[in-house]
């Protein structure tokens, strides 16, 4: 009885647990039934006349952005069209000449029976990839390079002068002024360019001509003319380069990357045999430009004998006293004075694990904080040596002989065709890191005395794989001392030491005055008396 009673109340409570298992799914879909359209009608317009006029508006805004945009961009296409379609006509009428002529080029045979936007895309990369411009080439000697020329947004620095040509000048020709400003205007596009957005996450503002330090140029007449252009960067300490290249057609990004120059330490090593008058002058330039302006220096003097050396012991003392400033070494040599074994002896004296960058200087160079920039943007380990031509200053006492008082040191330095050259034929100052100095060689030992030694380090880095940098430098400045050539020196460097210093003295002009002065005043007097008996 009592079983029976039980499985009732079972299957009862099983029917009832079974029904409420039924039930469940019915108020599921009852409460997630979705609304209707009715009810989002009713929520849009709760929200309210202004928030819907709101959204037309930012979309219709947006809608107009990205309408100028993709004209800007049409626009864009279509003058890279038409420059294509003029380059491909001028290729072809070269060509053509070419053909007539029986000189085509070796490897434009294909070129020239049916150009296309391809072939010439592809005959413009091989021009990049055989120009001088990613990696240096084997050159048989120093005549063989090809300078580069400095630029600024109002001036150019050239080596090439002439009647119409100056050291230092604003461009006379207008291809010459379109072409330099027209390479600017292309970098700053590439510069605040989308894809350098991407590309550049450090950067923080937009660049502009002012932001713009100095450019080098330079033209293989068989393949086209490289740029580097040096750009400011977000602190003072950064720098953007950005290298182009014009195939003799449109500019073609080669690289562009962000220099940081906050650890490039400089070691300038100077050799230094008496001269302490001469050192003087150097160190008072060093303390306002190394010291005061730049601060990421050593200065490496190697002394070659004893008399005057206390001079500079004193000196270097006085300097650590009243700055602060202690990265000095003072090598003393008690051998015959060489500029090389002191410029060797130097850079090998450096122990620290830091890959220095070296400065080989003379006492009697003027340097600016701009051209310590230069040697750092300049030279790369492994890759790039700056070989700077600088401008040397002619005899202050001939160019301002018609003055009562010479001009201060600081007016003197300016570069003009009356005050001073270029000195291309000097390869003494350099810039290059010491493991490819080491690499290369270094000097030849067995020079003594003065000349040669530089050119000697110069032949070896044309013989390698390095870039050589050469160009010429509006920072670094050779300053007029009397020299004197040695009755005692070889053949062939006491003509270069006579030559040096019949260079040193003054311009063709000034040294043609000099040499018919007499003839000039007599003129001059009989033109005198004529005027007073007339």
């Amino acid at each position: 009885m009592f079983k029976r009673w039980l499985l009732a109340l079972l299957a009862r409570f099983g029917l009832i647990v079974l029904g409420l298992c039924c039930c469940l799914p019915l108020f599921y879909f009852l409460a997630c039934k979705p609304t209707s359209h009715s009810s989002q009608q009713s929520l849009l317009w709760s929200v309210g006349a202004t928030s819907k006029e709101g959204y037309m508006a930012l979309l219709q805004e947006r809608e107009d952005s990205h309408r100028h945009y993709i004209n800007s961009l049409t626009k864009q296409i279509a003058q890279l069209k038409e420059a294509l379609q003029e380059r491909t006509q001028q290729l072809q009428e070269s060509l053509d000449k070419a053909k007539t002529k029986g000189i085509l080029p070796h490897g434009l045979d294909s070129l020239h029976k049916n150009p296309t936007q391809s072939d010439l895309k592809e005959f413009f990369r091989s021009q990049l990839n055989q120009a001088e411009v990613n990696s240096g080439a084997k050159l048989s000697s120093e005549y063989a390079v090809i300078p580069f020329d400095t630029f600024t947004l109002r001036r150019v620095y050239q080596l090439e002068t002439g009647l119409t040509r100056h050291p230092e000048e604003r461009p006379a020709r207008r291809d010459s002024r379109d072409e330099l400003i027209g390479t600017v205007e292309t970098a700053l596009h590439v510069l605040n360019g989308p894809q350098q957005h991407a590309d550049n996450v450090r950067r923080k503002h937009t660049y502009s001509p002012s932001d713009f330090i100095e450019g080098l140029t330079r033209t293989e007449r068989d393949r086209g003319t490289v740029y580097q252009l040096m750009f400011k960067g977000d602190d003072p300490q950064d720098f953007t380069q950005l290298v182009l290249f014009r195939p003799f057609g449109p500019v073609v990004k080669v690289k562009s990357q962000s220099v940081d120059t906050r650890s490039m330490l400089i070691n300038i090593i100077v050799p230094l045999s008496k001269r302490a008058d001469a050192f003087r002058q150097f160190i008072t330039n060093f303390r306002e430009v190394c010291i005061k302006q730049d601060s990421r220096v050593h200065l490496t003097v190697v002394y070659f004998g004893r008399d005057q050396i206390d001079q500079v012991k004193t000196m270097l003392d006085q300097t650590t006293r009243e700055t602060r400033f202690r990265s000095f070494t003072l090598i003393q040599l008690n051998e015959e004075f060489s500029r090389g074994r002191g410029l060797e002896v130097g850079a090998r004296a450096w122990r620290r694990s830091q890959n220095v960058l070296l400065f080989f200087c003379d006492v009697d160079i003027h340097f600016t904080a701009d051209f310590l920039t230069s040697c750092r943007l300049n030279a790369e380990a492994g890759k790039k040596v700056y070989y700077p031509v600088l401008f040397s200053q002619y005899n202050p006492s001939i160019i301002y002989s018609n003055q009562t008082l010479l001009p201060s040191l600081q007016q003197q330095l300016v570069i003009r065709k009356e005050t001073g050259f270029w000195r291309d034929f000097g390869f003494g100052m350099t810039c290059q890191y010491r493991s490819d100095f080491i690499n290369i060689g270094g000097f030849d030992r067995n020079i003594k005395g003065w000349g040669l030694e530089d050119v000697h380090l110069y032949r070896k880095y044309l013989h390698s794989k390095l870039m050589v940098i050469r160009s010429p430098s509006r920072g670094l400045f050779h300053l007029w001392h009397e020299k004197n050539c040695a009755d005692e020196l070889p053949p062939d460097k006491y003509k270069m030491c006579m030559q040096t210093k019949a260079m040193s003295e003054a311009s063709h002009g000034q040294l043609g005055e000099l040499l018919f002065k007499p003839e000039i005043e007599l003129r001059l007097n009989s033109q005198k008396k004529t005027n007073s008996a007339a």
